[in-house]
């Protein structure tokens, strides 16, 4: 028997750092999906202040889990 996968796109942040923010969102995300076998960080970007600190980190993910 096949599974089918599904993918959906989050976008997550964090004031820690760009691992926090993946596993933030991925918590998250597993709170109403089941079944989750992996993420693929699409993009990252922080946000700064305009001195050039660091305040957030942000991910975009694509996350996949298979269909019941």
């Amino acid at each position: 028997m096949s599974n089918v996968v599904k993918v959906i796109e989050v976008s997550s942040q964090s004031s820690k750092g760009f691992e926090d923010a993946v596993s933030t969102g991925l918590k998250k995300v597993a709170k109403s999906v089941k079944n989750i076998q992996g993420a693929w960080v699409n993009e990252m970007k922080v946000v700064t202040t305009p001195e050039g600190k660091v305040t957030h980190w942000r991910v975009n993910l694509r996350i996949s889990f298979v269909v019941d």
